[in-house]
Order: C-alpha cells, then structure tokens, then sequence
C-alpha cells in the first residue's frame, strides 16, 4: 500500500486512491450541512485490478482521519463503511440516530447525484 496515495477532491465528493497516476479506488461522498456538519460516504468502489489489497480500507481509515481533523462527524451510507466502522469503532466513532437519519433524507431528496 506505500505505492498508493489517497487525495480528497472535495468539489467532487471523492476521495481517491492513485497508484501510477491512475485512480485506482474511490469513495464518493456528500457533505451534510444539517443537523450538524458530517461526509457522508455512500459508495465506495475499487478496480478490479487492484481487489483484495487494502485499498477500500485505506480510504475509508482516511475518510474518518480528514472528519477528525474537521471536527465533523461522518455518517455512512456506504455498507462497505457500514461494516469498516463497525470492525474498527476505535477509529470511526458512531454517528447518532438523528445524523444518519437525515444523511438518508438528504439522498433521497437527491436521487440524481449518485
């Protein structure tokens, strides 16, 4: 995994994973204004070439890094980060009830965004 380097591109709602100048994973994202701020993954996908190397995990371990150094919280939608949280709750704190709530709302009120 030294050969990858993960980059946010916030205009986007995507953090990827490039090895070779090619992206290789990525995890799309919105971010949520309300009830308080929070990025929301909902889909996080990696080539085919590139399965089974840690790289879906890499991104998701730096999705929650860049909500800790925001001071945001991050509500998934992404069942792949669902299951990462749940296998690392030291290092992807739960978001409430009322977070994840209205992250589904959000998506659903935008049905063309991914």
């Amino acid at each position: 995994m030294s050969d990858i380097e993960i980059r946010d591109d916030r205009a986007a709602g995507r953090l990827e994973a490039v090895a070779g100048g090619e992206v290789v994973g990525r995890v799309e994202y919105f971010v949520l204004d309300a009830p308080e701020r929070a990025l929301v993954p909902v889909h996080t996908v990696v080539e085919p070439a590139h399965e089974g190397q840690g790289v879906a995990g890499s991104l998701t371990r730096e999705l929650y890094a860049v909500a800790g150094r925001e001071g945001v919280a991050v509500a998934p939608l992404c069942p792949y980060v669902v299951t990462w949280a749940e296998r690392h709750p030291d290092e992807a704190p739960a978001a409430d009830s009322a977070l994840s709530r209205a992250a589904r709302e959000w998506l659903v009120a935008h049905p063309g965004r991914f």
